[in-house]
C-alpha cells in the first residue's frame, strides 16, 4: 500500500511493486512529470538513450532477461520514433512496458499545431503494438498500466503501449492501494485427447524430432529430459540454449545445412514447440519437413501459419514438454544407429560452415574462450552475426545468444546494452557492423555513460555486407548503393574516452578478443574486415527475388 500525491508517483511506485529495476528512456516536455518521480524515488535506475529507438530496443532485451522491460518516450514524433523498436518485441515476443506522453487533453485531436501533436498517435502504437491503451482520467492511469503490463507478460508475450496526456501526469490523486504485484494471465490448460494422441505418435515413431523455438524458451529441463531419453532436439536461433550445443543429441540451429536436411527428410515425426518456422529458417517455408507434423504453441493462431501441421495441441510449451517429459522418463526413443547419424550430421554441419567462414572460424573460437560460460553474446543483423555468431558460436543457456527476429539493422548495440543493465553480473559482447551501428552511433555514449560491462565488437567492411552478398548472387554482381562513408571507430571511442582495440588478423583475435573482454566496463573492439579475410555470405536462404 502507498500513498502516492502525483500519477507520476504512482506509476513509479506500481513499477517499483511490479519488481521493475531499470527505465530506458528519453526526456521530454511530454513526460517530465514521469521522470520527475523517478528521480525523486530514487528506486529505479534510469538509462537515458539517445534516442527513443535505443531506448525502447534496450528496454526490449531486458525483458528477454528479466521478464518485463519498460521504455518511457515522448509524444508525437518520439513514440514516433519507437515504431520499429516494438515491431521488433512484437517479433520476438518480448515482455515489454510502452509509457509515452501524450498532449493535453483539451487539445487532443483537434489539428491546433500544439507542440509534439499528432494524428491518431493511438492508432499507430496499435499498429506495432501487442496492444496499445490510452489513459483519460487521473485515476484510470494506474489500473490502465497494471492491464498493460499484465497483458505484456501474458504469452503470447509481446510490447504494449500506454499513453498519458500530460496533464493526467502531474494531476493529483488521493491515495490508492495499489494491490499486489501483477501476474501473466493463467495459460489454456492442454487437452488430454491431443497429448494422448501426441504420446502415442511419439511412442510409435523411429525417427522422431523435436523443434524447439521462442515459446519453449523455460522448457530447458523438459527438453534436455527427452533429449536423455533420445529425441534429437533442433533449434530457432531464438531458441538457441534451449538445449545445450553441448548434449549429444542437440543438432543446434543447423536446421540449413545439407547434413541435417537429410536427417530431416528420414524423420518420421517433427514435434514443434513453440516455434514460428520463420522464413529465414526454413528457405522462406519451403524446406521440406517430416510427417506427421505435430504443433504445440500457446496460440491458437499459430496453427497452419507457415506449414500445414497434422496435429496442433494448444497449450504452454513448457507444461507440454514437461508432462510428455515424465511420460518418457524410462522410456528409450530412437536408437544407437540414429544417435550416430546425429552426430554425424552435426559434425558435418559444422565443418562446412568453417570451411565456408575461414579465417572468421578463429575469430569465433576465440570469442567463445575469452567470454565466460555465462556470458551473453548480442548480435546485430550482420554478416558474421548471421553466419558464425548465429550457428557456429557455442551456446549452452537460452537467452545468452539475443539478436533482432524481425531481421532489422542496427539494434544490436542497445539489446546489449539492455542486457547489461539487466545482468549486471554477467559479461556481455555485442556484435555489430558497421553499417547497423551507424543507425544508433549516439548509444557509445550511453554506454559509457553507464559503465556497462560490456565489450562492442565492430566489423567493419566499410558498407552493407549482406547486401553486397545478395546483389552478388541475386542481381549478377551489379553493386549500387552498398559502399558507405565509415569512421575510425577507435578514434570515436578515443572521444568517448572508451577503451579500444583494432584487430586487423586471426593471428591477433585469441589476444586482442581475451584482452578486451577481460576489461572491467565498457569496451570496443574494431575489426578491419578489408585486412582479416573474405567472408562468404549470400544472405539467409530464400526464393529468387525477382
Amino acid at each position: 500500500m502507498s500513498t502516492p500525491n502525483t500519477v507520476g508517483d504512482a506509476i513509479v511506485e506500481t513499477l517499483i511493486q511490479q519488481g521493475v529495476s531499470a527505465v530506458y528512456g528519453v526526456i521530454s516536455i511530454h513526460n517530465l512529470p514521469i521522470a520527475d518521480a523517478i528521480g525523486r524515488h530514487e528506486a529505479l535506475r534510469f538509462v537515458p538513450a539517445r534516442g527513443e529507438a535505443g531506448a525502447v530496443t534496450m528496454a526490449d532485451a531486458h525483458g528477454r532477461q528479466r521478464g518485463l522491460g519498460v521504455a518511457l518516450t515522448s509524444t508525437g514524433a518520439g513514440a514516433g520514433n519507437a515504431v520499429g523498436a516494438l515491431l521488433e518485441a512484437l517479433n520476438a515476443g518480448a515482455p515489454l512496458l510502452h509509457i509515452t506522453g501524450q498532449v493535453e487533453r483539451d487539445y487532443l485531436g483537434r489539428e491546433s499545431g500544439f507542440i509534439h501533436e499528432t494524428q491518431d498517435q493511438i492508432g499507430f502504437l496499435r499498429a506495432c503494438s501487442k496492444r496499445a491503451y490510452s489513459a483519460h482520467t487521473a485515476e484510470q492511469v494506474v489500473p490502465v498500466l497494471r492491464r498493460a503490463m499484465r497483458d505484456a507478460m501474458t504469452p503470447p508475450m509481446g510490447p504494449v503501449s500506454v499513453e498519458i496526456p500530460i496533464d493526467l501526469q502531474g494531476a493529483t490523486i488521493a491515495s490508492q492501494t495499489l494491490g499486489y504485484a501483477v501476474a501473466r494471465a493463467a495459460a489454456p490448460t492442454f487437452d488430454e485427447g491431443g497429448f494422448a494422441s501426441l504420446v502415442e505418435r511419439l511412442q510409435q515413431a523411429r525417427r522422431p524430432m523435436l523443434w524447439v523455438g521462442g515459446g519453449a524458451l523455460q522448457a530447458g529441463d523438459a527438453v534436455r529430459r527427452l533429449a536423455d531419453a533420445g529425441l534429437p532436439v533442433i533449434s530457432s536461433t531464438h531458441g538457441r540454449g534451449i538445449l545445450a550445443d553441448s548434449h549429444p543429441r542437440s543438432l543446434r540451429a543447423f536446421h540449413n545445412a545439407a547434413a541435417v536436411e537429410e536427417l530431416l527428410a528420414q524423420s518420421d515425426l517433427l514435434i514443434v514447440a513453440g516455434s514460428k518456422l520463420r522464413s529465414n529458417e526454413t528457405k522462406t517455408f519451403t524446406l521440406p519437413l517430416p510427417r506427421p507434423l505435430v504443433q504445440i504453441d500457446i496460440d491458437p493462431a499459430a496453427c497452419h501459419r507457415t506449414y500445414l501441421v497434422d496435429e496442433f495441441l494448444e497449450g504452454d510449451c513448457t507444461e507440454v514438454l514437461e508432462a510428455l517429459a515424465e511420460h518418457f522418463e524410462a522410456a528409450r526413443l530412437g536408437d544407437d544407429d540414429y544417435d550416430t547419424e546425429v552426430a554425424r550430421a552435426v559434425a558435418a554441419a559444422e565443418r562446412a560452415l568453417r570451411q565456408q567462414m575461414g579465417p572468421y572460424a578463429e575469430l569465433c573460437d576465440a570469442l567463445r574462450r575469452a567470454l565466460p560460460g555465462d556470458g551473453i553474446l548480442v548480435r546485430d543483423i550482420t554478416m558474421s552475426g548471421s553466419t558464425w555468431g548465429s550457428r557456429l558460436f557455442p551456446i549452452e543457456t537460452p537467452n545468452t545468444n539475443v539478436h533482432s527476429l524481425a531481421g532489422a539493422i542496427g539494434m544490436g548495440l542497445p539489446m546489449a546494452i539492455g542486457s547489461a543493465v539487466a545482468k549486471p553480473t554477467c559479461k556481455v559482447v555485442g556484435l555489430v557492423g558497421d553499417g547497423g551501428l551507424m543507425l544508433g552511433v549516439g548509444e557509445l555514449a550511453t554506454m559509457v555513460q553507464e559503465n556497462l560491462d560490456m565489450t562492442l565488437i565492430v566489423m567493419n567492411d566499410g558498407g552493407y555486407g549482406v547486401m553486397r552478398g545478395i546483389q552478388r548472387n541475386h542481381f549478377s554482381d551489379r553493386q549500387y548503393y552498398n559502399e558507405l562513408l565509415t569512421p575510425s571507430f577507435t578514434r570515436l571511442a578515443d572521444a568517448m574516452g572508451l577503451p579500444h582495440w583494432h584487430l586487423s588478423s586471426a593471428d591477433e583475435a585469441a589476444r586482442v578478443l581475451q584482452d578486451a573482454v577481460a576489461h572491467a566496463g565498457p569496451a570496443l573492439v574494431e575489426v578491419d574486415m578489408a585486412s582479416f579475410g573474405e567472408l562468404v555470405f549470400a544472405g539467409p536462404p530464400q526464393k529468387k527475388l525477382y
